[in-house]
């Protein structure tokens, strides 16, 4: 369709009613404009992913557990609408308070931060976060968990990931309030982008000081996620945020194609959730169209919406229409596949004689 020419659906007189549903609602944000309409689309293209079978990765940038989201995550793993996760640390690390019962409160983005810092009181924008009773308590826990685990043996962040999730699951206070969890029952593969930049990473120190080391594998990793692209018969990424877990997933394309010298990496579909502007160049707000440039997504005309709006708004009403109106999908357990899919896009690689070094 021109989009230079006249023609489009017509914009209703909004009228809200009480007995509105969440599928009402998206369809008033669709019949709109400027956000609100990309926001519908956006909700739209997220119930057409689920319904085409498409693999699909959420990417979680910043921290948004400690507002309570992981229990969103959770529940879409559960329906088979996400089947893996790139993430920050924080997100890990801060989701495990939830699951160990360890106090986290609304508190004030106004405030005197040299007064917080007397009463061992951490803030995350207007969240309080008791850096003895929380913190130092989940710091033991990390310490604890991984002090014989993952020494002089390579291991990835979705390993890492899965071991923390089965013994939350066995011995947390509260492992129904966990997506890692979940993760680990439904074989979600969950992967930290920046695990050197976290405070599960911090926790490894004590060890490392003690000459225990950790080989973090991140070639594999990145290996790991092409293959499951590459194996995926339809692609797709919910992004909230940008960052680097936005790069992460995206960034299966150009190694599919540029580094493997295939033409069949990126993504069929992406939803893109982020406030930052694409002109100051950084990667949180680069446009997806930009992303064709780079071989990450298949089409720069279709297939992708971008909403501009705070994650903590948008989010939960993308989750929450295609929870309302679409099935549960069987999960795809990702994770026990890995090694598969992995040894497949090996081999497949191998089976150009121009990749074989002589």
């Amino acid at each position: 369709m021109d989009p230079h020419k006249f023609h489009g659906k017509d914009i209703p007189h909004i009228k809200l009613d009480p007995k509105m549903t969440i599928e009402d609602l998206v369809e008033v944000f669709a019949s709109s404009g400027y956000n609100g309409r990309q926001l519908g689309e956006a909700a739209k293209l997220y119930a057409k992913m689920i319904e085409e079978g498409a693999t699909i990765c959420l990417t979680v940038s910043g921290a948004l557990t400690p507002v309570g989201f992981g229990g969103i995550i959770k529940t879409l793993i559960e329906r088979g609408f996400v089947d893996w996760i790139v993430t920050t640390g924080a997100n890990v690390y801060h989701e495990d308070h939830f699951a160990l019962g360890l106090p986290i409160k609304q508190g004030s983005f106004d405030v005197d931060d040299m007064k917080l810092y007397e009463n061992e009181i951490v803030r995350i924008r207007d969240i309080y976060i008791k850096f003895q009773e929380t913190l130092e308590v989940e710091d033991q826990k990390i310490q604890k968990m991984f002090a014989n685990d993952f020494q002089d043996k390579s291991f990835t962040t979705a390993e890492f990931c899965n071991l923390l999730g089965k013994r939350s699951k066995a011995n947390a206070k509260y492992p129904e309030k966990s997506f890692i969890v979940s993760a680990y029952e439904y074989d979600v593969p969950v992967y930290i982008s920046t695990m050197k930049d976290s405070s599960l990473a911090l926790n490894l120190a004590v060890h490392r000081l003690e000459n225990k080391k950790f080989d973090l594998d991140f070639v594999r990793e990145i290996i790991e996620q092409a293959a499951i692209v590459y194996d995926s018969k339809k692609s797709a990424i919910v992004e909230l945020g940008g960052g680097v877990p936005k790069n992460t997933a995206q960034q299966t394309g150009p190694l599919l194609d540029q580094i493997l010298k295939r033409n069949d990496g990126g993504q069929d579909y992406i939803i893109q959730i982020t406030d930052a502007r694409p002109d100051t160049g950084g990667l949180s707000g680069a446009t997806l169209q930009e992303g064709k440039s780079w071989g990450k997504i298949h089409d720069s005309h279709e297939g992708i919406v971008t909403v501009y709006a705070d994650t903590t708004i948008a989010f939960p009403i993308l989750a929450l229409y295609v929870l309302s109106n679409q099935q549960s999908r069987k999960p795809k357990r990702l994770y026990k596949k890995i090694g598969e899919l992995y040894n497949k896009l090996s081999k497949d690689y191998f089976k150009n004689p121009n990749n074989i070094k002589k």
